[in-house]
């Protein structure tokens, strides 16, 4: 049992190292043709997989059991290493028929059908141990459509129905399915930032972060659950993945909230809706922003992507940041009561996390492309890093970087590949077309009304899902409907992008909340509807930034954004302060149920009133008025009561 367990362990050792290598040196200097290094990356990462996560999930599993996992890596060779066998030139006297895995497309020999059907079984499993029986049934119902079209009803866009082998052929052996857009992003983009934010973490920048943190909100009531806002978001920003986030920073800042006076499950809320908007936190963002630069038509740029998040994310987490500071004045939560015993700040630590982030900007202005750019900012990191004590990387800390990398990229190596047999399916079966032509008309023309529909539509898909794959997938069946919506492209897609980010907080299945309840000992559905509450202003801003395109900092017809996006941004600004109180009926005392209805609805209109023309400004600027009265009736009332109070002490005295 010892001896199968090192193996184990040298051969995950041997695979992250394998897999690391392959991808920063492809990426820079391809050396394969396409279909050859996307077999191969498949090949590590589910190889990596199947060793890393056992069939069955339990502490006690037999010695046969354990030894079963290396079965599904043998056949994981065999299929991903015969699709790179028939398909790179070097092997050429291998081929079948003289001819590539490609070039015998409608020309398949038996050996690619077989090894077409263990590559998806092996594909669904993979996903299966990594993140769960969603995603795999959701394939499992696109293959069993793909096979059936022609028995389905009128509703569910019946088709002419096609044999298992051209099904086999379109989502596993060519270039649409699991070798599709949705693997080659992963490999191109994804995974050579997770080497960056591993390696970076590897130097202490999570501990800087969030001491960092701990140091700004020291003295501020309900500190801890600021630091949770503020190192999630700057963590997540890193990760991409808001489940990997709560979990790495939950540890920390779930049982300091507690302490501070929060309840098991708002903590665990705080946490969770926190950790979710990481995604859309620049640079990084997560897979997202490497999935629109393949997906958005007219092409943009990185650079472009990440301006349009700037002003987005900020909002998310400035809503965040006063709806936790109303939340914990409201329960008179303490500040963070360890904070004085904290340790100097490294600056060491500091520096490389900011040379790092910065060469990263830096090289991307200079017009890098992202995985260039990314590579180069691992390189300073690693020449940056040796010149501290508490930075410097020793070849074990190197190793686990590695190692570390793999566990983070194989669910979204697994998730890539099982969305590709997904997205096989739609090019096969056309319904990519069909189902936004069913929407379109349901909206009836209406922009509100298919924005709600789209966002509906992207939280269910999302449940279950990493966000970037709820994006993917949404962005593949809905792009024709965005064109006929007439919005900003890029506009458009962050709005999907942010829904599907949301759908991490949106019960009942909402994968950050059960990961921060089950840090947080606290039940899972309170969780997730404390998370809900404290992420509802997210359901907004998206409708803001999608009707007044400016808040992207994106030029309509060559315009000045700046005028536009200022006056955009105040109003958004004081609708979230109204949104915050009516929520949690708090500002400088107790809101009653009235106000906070007026002042709910005067958080709508401000946000969701579209445009700058001079109707929709007079519209807006009245909710605003609206609003600032009550606040500062509020505020009156509160003085009054004070000033009361102080003749009576002082009467009685």
């Amino acid at each position: 049992m010892i001896k199968e367990q090192n193996i184990r362990n040298w051969a995950l050792k041997g695979i992250a190292i394998a897999l690391c290598g392959f991808v920063l040196v492809e990426v820079n200097y391809p050396l394969v043709q396409s279909q050859s290094r996307l077999a191969l990356f498949g090949l590590l990462g589910l190889s990596f997989a199947f060793l890393h996560v056992h069939l069955l999930n339990r502490k006690s599993i037999g010695r046969v059991l354990r030894a079963s996992d290396w079965l599904p890596v043998a056949l994981t060779l065999l299929t991903f290493g015969y699709v790179l066998i028939q398909t790179e030139p070097a092997f050429s006297s291998l081929w079948f028929n003289s001819s590539t895995l490609g070039d015998r497309a409608g020309q398949e020999v038996p050996y690619d059908y077989v090894v077409g059907c263990l590559g998806l079984v092996l594909v669904l499993e993979a996903t299966r141990r990594t993140i769960g029986l969603t995603l795999p049934l959701l394939t499992l119902v696109f293959l069993l459509y793909a096979r059936f079209g022609t028995a389905m009803p009128d509703w569910l866009f019946p088709h002419r129905g096609y044999a298992w082998s051209r099904i086999m052929s379109q989502t596993f052996l060519h270039s649409q399915g699991v070798f599709g857009i949705a693997l080659k992003v992963m490999f191109t983009y994804v995974f050579p930032f997770v080497i960056f934010g591993a390696f970076l973490e590897a130097t202490g920048a999570t501990g800087f972060i969030i001491d960092l943190s701990r140091r700004l909100f020291r003295n501020s009531p309900g500190g801890p659950a600021k630091v949770a806002v503020l190192s999630s978001g700057l963590m997540g920003s890193l990760s991409g993945s808001a489940v990997a986030n709560t979990a790495t920073t939950g540890t920390f800042t779930i049982p300091m909230m507690k302490s501070s006076g929060f309840k098991p499950h708002i903590a665990a809320g705080v946490e969770a809706a926190a950790s979710s908007g990481g995604a859309l936190m620049p640079p990084i963002m997560g897979a997202g922003a490497y999935m629109m630069l393949e997906i958005i038509t007219p092409p943009v740029t990185y650079l472009q992507i990440i301006k349009a998040a700037i002003i987005p994310a900020v909002l998310y987490y400035l809503a965040l940041l006063l709806v936790v500071h109303l939340h914990a004045k409201k329960i008179g939560a303490s500040s963070d009561v360890d904070a004085s015993t904290l340790p100097r700040l490294s600056v060491s630590q500091g520096l490389v996390f900011c040379l790092a982030i910065l060469g990263l900007i830096v090289f991307l202005l200079l017009g890098y492309t992202p995985f260039r750019a990314v590579t180069l900012s691992l390189v300073v990191i690693l020449g940056v890093s040796p010149w501290a004590k508490d930075t410097r990387l020793h070849g074990s800390d190197i190793l686990d970087a590695l190692v570390r990398t793999a566990r983070a990229g194989i669910p979204l190596i697994a998730a890539a590949s099982c969305v590709g047999i997904i997205l096989g399916v739609v090019t096969l079966t056309g319904i990519g077309s069909k189902l936004p032509s069913a929407i379109l008309p349901l909206a009836q023309n209406n922009l509100f009304a298919a924005l709600f529909l789209l966002m509906i539509s992207t939280i269910i898909l999302g449940m279950g899902l990493p966000s970037a794959v709820c994006y993917l997938l949404m962005a593949t069946f809905i792009g024709p409907l965005l064109k006929n919506l007439g919005l900003e492209p890029l506009a458009a897609h962050l709005f999907i992008f942010y829904f599907g980010m949301m759908s991490m907080v949106t019960p009942p299945v909402a994968l950050a909340a059960f990961t921060a309840a089950a840090i947080a000992k606290a039940d899972v559905m309170r969780s997730s509807m404390a998370a809900f509450r404290f992420a509802l202003v997210g359901f907004l801003l998206p409708y803001a930034f999608v009707l007044n395109p400016s808040l992207l900092l994106i030029s309509i017809n060559g315009k000045s954004v700046v005028g536009p996006a200022l006056i955009s941004l105040l109003f958004v600004l004081s609708g979230i302060l109204f949104f915050a109180v009516s929520t949690t009926g708090l500002f400088s005392q107790r809101v009653n149920g009235l106000a906070r209805v007026a002042l709910f609805v005067s958080a709508c209109v401000v946000i969701l009133t579209p445009g700058l023309t001079l109707g929709h400004v007079s519209i807006k600027s009245a909710a605003l008025i609206t609003g600032v009265t009550l606040l500062v009736i509020n505020t009156l009332s509160e003085r009054k009561l004070l000033h009361e109070k102080w003749v009576c002490d002082a009467t009685t005295g």
